[in-house]
């Protein structure tokens, strides 16, 4: 598997769409920071880290009250963007959030925006 962000995403995507409670997926700290703040924008319901065997895996509890409309991968193992602080784009006219990798770590565009970095933009989540 090369893009394991795309992966997360995809079957955060699934178990929604099959009305299922939970997304079990393998472990990493990129992807737990990810669905951390998923949980902090109210997107999700919460995460745990569960050790499985030899593995860990990251369970992710889908929340009732609020959908997830979209997730999309924006840069890509292919094709990378980057963008500087001023440049992060608003989702859904602010409504949603873009995830970025900055160099103090994933956080929302609204809060690398606010602290002048810029980076990698990882998602866009509405």
């Amino acid at each position: 598997m090369n893009d394991t962000i795309a992966d997360m995403l995809t079957r955060i995507r699934n178990a929604q769409a099959a009305r299922r409670s939970v997304a079990v997926m393998p472990y990493s700290k990129l992807k737990e920071a990810l669905a951390k703040i998923l949980v902090e924008a109210g997107f999700i319901g919460g995460v745990k880290v569960d050790k499985d065997g030899d593995f860990k895996q990251l369970v992710v509890t889908l929340s009732d009250t609020r959908q997830i409309t979209a997730l999309e991968r924006v840069s890509k193992p292919g094709r990378r963007v980057y963008t500087k602080s001023q440049a992060i784009p608003l989702v859904v006219g602010g409504r949603g959030i873009i995830i970025v990798s900055t160099s103090s770590g994933l956080m929302t565009g609204r809060e690398a925006r606010k602290r002048g970095l810029g980076g990698e933009l990882i998602c866009k989540v509405w």
